[in-house]
């Protein structure tokens, strides 16, 4: 019988320079789900690589006097070394500089082209070397690219275009026949709001810089990086080499992206596919970002964290644990460092660690270290395997929707009641009575057969973790820790093997260092940022003082920006459609001079929500969006990004 097949990608990460802990957490990620899928007893291909053409490479390599593949070489070993010391179980790794990926992207160029789907022409356009992407002036905000915020430059060249915007039917009219195509839905809203304002055809060639894949067509050009890179998901599958693998694994189960690169994935990626005759994939996720301390990661903020620095002093399964457990799939998340220490200390050392411990210790004091079930059950053993049972089960249907921080918390809901049988039954009482040892017998039976199936369980998350609960049981380690193995009632005359504590707790010292199993981690030193001078301003005067019960009486709320346009005859004004909760408002708001309206689709706005409505140029506003101005020309939407829409502010 032929198995059930998974095919799951990680955006390919660009080696500009070494990765960082949000890289970590999407690579982990998909990580969980292919060990979860393995674990399911499906033929998983997991890929992951890097992509390394383009302007900014070449830039970089110049400055350092080396050329650009010995530059990315060096960067791209720091890669393959943090992903073996966070246990990822990639299958391949491709880059985008291997010959194998240069013949795929050339014949899909060429096959794309002789069916008359790209021209050249001229063209002049405002470019983002660090995000290798062409910007219409109105695309812009405050003259800066949209994605990045960093300066743009002014390119003309002649270049090779893909005829994106042919597609443009084809593509609304797949998404509205597709919805799970895209996930989250805010991601698939995004895009549709994206698409419905016009598709401009794709710049996919340049002539400015030479690294990067020739055009096979034309030799003084090279393809432009999105896609040679969007490419590597039918190279790492053997694309046009090998149809038995390609037809395998094609299409693929799961593009894992960034959602700042969703729309790179959801929109010039299947319309690529579209023009080359083949099958999309059926899922496109573009998660959250992982924010430190509650600020964005920059270099500019000092506040990048190396994962590999991580990993040394807490371990990686701990960095999993934490990432997976912290973090609701699909949003923003939080890293900090003092969360991280809880974490581990309440959920890894006490609830899990302590659980083994305790068992272990009673079966070697009480049993030789002999596991003997001798069936004398009570209610509260029926109790404990219905939970198993019912765990795996739900563990099983969590995973499936990828609602992987959900699959924890059942699994550790078990752990926690788990510890809390051992307080009921009281083993330490029932060793006093020999007439109760058959029953002390089943007790820790109960608690060994528990823990030996949570071993299962937690393996796509902390796989280092799994085989030592597995060894310290008695039991011999399997080549994979499968789902059909997780049933109650499985385990008998294993002989346990105590050992070191599977997470030691963390101390922390005076001077804030950490203490872990004895070994002194000294404490980090936070360099502050250089003082930047702020610019004078004159502050506009303070209103009269309100009372509390006055305040109270405003209603602020997040809202999802929709729809944007101009306002005719107008300057100042936007026309705005806000989603606050399940309810869509028209609000018009005097931004037009900040903001272009394309740049504020999917941005989650502050909305005072209980303003009476008002007539602005013939349109009825209900809400008022807040914003800061310093009364010198400058203005800033408040804003909250993570936040669910209808979401009270206080």
């Amino acid at each position: 019988m032929t198995k059930p097949t998974y095919y799951i990608t990680t955006p390919i990460y660009y080696p500009s320079d070494k990765l960082h802990i949000g890289h970590a957490y999407c690579t982990t990620i998909a990580d969980t789900l292919a060990r979860f899928h393995r674990a399911k007893g499906e033929d998983v291909f997991f890929l992951t690589g890097s992509d390394e053409h383009g302007l900014k490479i070449q830039r970089k390599a110049q400055e350092k006097g080396i050329t650009p593949i010995e530059y990315v070489d060096a960067i791209i070993a720091n890669f393959k070394q943090l992903w073996n010391e966070l246990n990822i179980s990639n299958n391949d790794f491709i880059r985008t500089s291997e010959e194998r990926h240069h013949k795929v992207v050339q014949d899909v160029l060429t096959k794309i082209f002789e069916q008359g789907d790209i021209y050249k022409k001229n063209y002049e356009g405002l470019y983002c070397v660090p995000c290798e992407s062409y910007w219409l002036e109105r695309q812009l905000v405050d003259g800066k690219c949209p994605d990045c915020g960093r300066p743009v430059e002014k390119m003309q060249e002649e270049s090779y275009f893909f005829k994106l915007s042919k597609y443009q039917d084809w593509w609304l009219q797949f998404i509205e026949e597709n919805p799970n195509f895209i996930q989250p839905a805010s991601r698939r809203n995004e895009m549709i709001n994206f698409v419905k304002q016009g598709l401009e055809d794709l710049c996919i060639t340049r002539t400015t810089f030479d690294w990067g894949i020739p055009v096979p067509f034309d030799k003084k050009h090279v393809v432009y990086v999105w896609f040679d890179a969007l490419l590597n998901y039918l190279t790492g599958i053997k694309y046009g080499t090998d149809d038995a693998m390609f037809n395998k694994f094609w299409p693929a189960s799961l593009h894992l992206v960034g959602k700042e690169i969703v729309r790179f994935h959801t929109i010039i990626w299947p319309i690529m596919l579209k023009a080359m005759g083949v099958e999309l994939p059926q899922k496109v996720y573009g998660h959250g970002w992982l924010v430190i301390d509650g600020d964005k990661m920059s270099k500019s903020k000092g506040n990048v964290i190396d994962p590999l620095a991580l990993i040394d002093e807490f371990g990686a399964d701990a960095i999993r644990y934490f990432l997976l457990r912290e973090i609701v799939f699909g949003n923003d998340g939080n890293f900090s460092r003092d969360a991280l220490i809880t974490r581990i200390n309440s959920d890894l050392a006490n609830d899990l660690g302590n659980l083994l411990h305790r068992t272990v210790s009673m079966i070697e004091k009480y049993h030789g270290g002999v596991v003997t079930n001798a069936g004398v059950s009570e209610a509260v053993d029926e109790d404990l395997i219905a939970l198993v049972n019912s765990t795996v089960a739900n563990f099983e249907k969590d995973m499936d929707a990828m609602e992987i921080n959900s699959a924890i918390k059942g699994v550790w809901a078990l752990i926690s009641r788990a510890n809390k049988y051992i307080d009921e039954t009281g083993p330490w009482i029932l060793a006093k009575d020999e007439a109760k040892a058959a029953r002390l017998q089943t007790v820790m039976y109960n608690l060994a057969e528990t823990l030996r199936v949570v071993a299962i369980l937690v393996a796509p998350f902390i796989p280092s973790t799994s085989p030592k609960i597995y060894t310290q049981l008695g039991l011999e380690v399997p080549a994979e820790f499968l789902l059909a193995d997780a049933v109650f009632g499985k385990m008998e005359g294993t002989k346990v093997q105590k050992g070191d504590p599977l997470y030691p707790r963390i101390e922390i010292a005076e001077d804030g260092a950490t203490i872990i199993g004895g070994k002194r981690y000294e404490a980090k030193v936070e360099v502050p940022a250089p003082a930047v001078e702020e610019p004078k301003v004159e502050m506009e005067p303070i209103k009269e003082e309100i009372t509390i019960d006055a305040f109270e009486k405003i209603d602020l709320r997040v809202g999802t920006v929709k729809a944007a346009e101009k306002v005719k005859k107008s300057k100042k004004l936007l026309k705005l459609q806000v989603m606050i909760g399940e309810e869509e408002r028209t609000i018009v708001s005097g931004i037009a001079q900040y903001y272009e309206p394309e740049a504020l689709i999917g941005r989650n706005v502050i909305v005072i929500a209980n303003l009476a409505p008002a007539k602005l140029f013939g349109i009825e506003s209900f809400g008022m969006l807040l914003a800061a101005s310093d009364g010198n020309g400058n203005l800033v939407l408040a804003d909250a990004p993570g936040m669910a829409s209808g979401s009270r502010v206080k």
